[in-house]
């Protein structure tokens, strides 16, 4: 499986619970390609974002089965990491919001 550095990384996730996280243990959260393992995750962050990880925590996350009257739907499963920076690392991309 192969998968562009710039692929990998979807989007910056902002929630109050990874805002939190990023306050007290320096984690920063983002949605990534279903398919990207650990090991790609860590060199995207290091290579776009220039910064060091620590560590990186995934976790495969289940599309919610949706209604509206007699009709459902399913929205798409996605793929969650966590990815703890090394002391006295920041990301501007949190700092500027």
């Amino acid at each position: 499986m192969s998968v562009d550095s710039h692929r990998v990384l979807i989007r910056p996730l902002l929630t109050e619970k990874i805002t939190g996280l990023r306050e007290k243990t320096n984690t920063v959260g983002f949605a990534v390609h279903p398919e990207a393992n650990r090991i790609q995750i860590r060199q995207a962050v290091e290579t776009l974002l220039k910064v060091k990880v620590d560590k990186v925590n995934i976790m495969n996350i289940r599309g919610k089965t949706k209604r509206l009257g007699r009709f459902s739907g399913k929205r798409s499963d996605w793929k969650k990491a966590l990815v703890t920076l090394k002391e006295g690392e920041k990301l501007e991309l949190y700092e500027s919001a």
